[in-house]
């Protein structure tokens, strides 16, 4: 038997947050942009509404939802602010990472203030000379009695110089290569960790930067999960990131499709409407097609993971062409929209340069495509 329906609650859910998205997010998505400024009301919004903890526990002050729900508020918040869809994608990653692998005083400590919104935390895994190759970090974390000493530097860390802590990944064994990472919270204000941001093209709220890490002392309680056992942690929690990712960024798109499709209704080129010629028509079909493949692909990866299935193709296949197709959409909508979508007065310039970050971010084509071929064709024949 097959059922593509939502369950009552998770259409109730959704109208809740398109509502929200288009009453209170929409209309000052590109503020913080402009401002340069990362609004945490908005996050602990967000946590009132129970969407910041949505792969949290209950009992973690969480709302202990299933994927495909937390799929639904990543599709919804990206089309209100796409950057405020980190609440959702970000915090669905770290809070499996530390509800399945943390000690129960690290959960205690920090899920119920990540749910809330209260607490924004990091992960940082990208270093300057690895990207793909996760494997090949050189940050150390050396056992020194009950600390762990840490150094090295993280790039391209998500809300790098706003956020409270950050899951850092580090090399306990570096012998081991990528069986001797271990995971560490690592609060922002210990001594001897410093936080630089860059000027970035876009995502300019989600603050992105490097942190350099020079002899900081981490009590060795703050491990998540068992020594040299990192690397598969974030490894799993990819495939659920991933999937957000896809939905957060047909997400945004189709709102510059719907935006677009009422633009050319209006506008009139030699006595009549655009949206009365075919080479406005089709293209637009077009984008609308691949994102609404990409949309259910996403789903069916995301009910995978919430039977327990494996999906990492599904993931891998969502992630490569989600943002790949979302940014090709806002692209051709910018054009549709004349010479003012090309300025700052319209949402579509900003949702391009958005979405292109996702292009990078989690994985890029090339390396999701090295996933998939790794699944289909057979790991003997992996290239890496």
């Amino acid at each position: 038997m097959l059922n593509f329906s939502f369950t009552e609650e998770q259409d109730y859910f959704r109208r809740m947050l398109k509502e929200f998205a288009k009453e209170e997010l929409l209309p000052n998505y590109t503020k913080w942009d402009r401002e340069g400024i990362t609004p945490r009301h908005l996050w602990r919004k967000l946590g009132e509404l129970g969407v910041s903890g949505l792969r949290i526990p209950v009992e973690y002050g969480g709302s202990g939802a299933d994927c495909v729900t937390t799929g639904v508020a990543a599709e919804e918040i990206g089309r209100g602010d796409f950057n405020l869809t980190y609440a959702v994608m970000l915090n669905g990653l770290i809070g499996e990472i530390i509800s399945q692998h943390a000690r129960e005083e690290l959960k205690q400590q920090w899920l119920p203030q990540i749910a809330s919104g209260e607490k924004i935390v990091g992960i940082a895994i990208t270093e300057p000379s690895a990207g793909t190759d996760a494997g090949g970090i050189k940050t150390t974390a050396v056992h020194k009695g009950d600390v762990y000493v840490l150094n090295g530097e993280k790039s391209g860390i998500s809300v790098a110089t706003v956020g409270d802590a950050f899951i850092i990944f580090a090399k306990t064994n570096p012998e081991l290569g990528n069986r001797g990472i271990s995971a560490f919270i690592v609060p922002a204000d210990l001594p001897g960790v410093e936080c630089k941001g860059y000027e970035d093209m876009g995502n300019i709220p989600i603050s992105r930067g490097s942190i350099y890490l020079n002899d900081v002392e981490v009590p060795e309680v703050n491990m998540i999960g068992l020594e040299n056992k990192g690397f598969a942690q974030v490894m799993n929690g990819f495939d659920l990131s991933r999937l957000l990712i896809g939905l957060q960024c047909v997400g945004a798109a189709m709102q510059s499709i719907d935006e677009t499709i009422e633009h050319v209704k209006m506008r009139h080129s030699f006595g009549r409407p655009l949206a009365t010629y075919q080479g406005v028509q089709f293209p637009l079909v077009t984008h609308y097609t691949q994102l609404e493949m990409i949309k259910w692909q996403a789903y069916r990866g995301l009910w995978l993971r919430d039977q327990g299935l494996p999906h990492t193709k599904e993931s891998a296949s969502v992630k490569w062409l989600g943002p790949k197709y979302s940014q090709e959409a806002i692209h051709e909508c910018l054009l549709f929209n004349g010479h003012y979508a090309y300025t700052k007065e319209m949402p579509h310039e900003q949702r391009l340069r958005d979405v292109i970050g996702l292009e990078i971010g989690d994985g890029t084509a090339q390396a999701n495509m090295m996933v998939i071929a790794k699944d289909i064709i057979g790991k003997e024949y992996r290239s890496y």
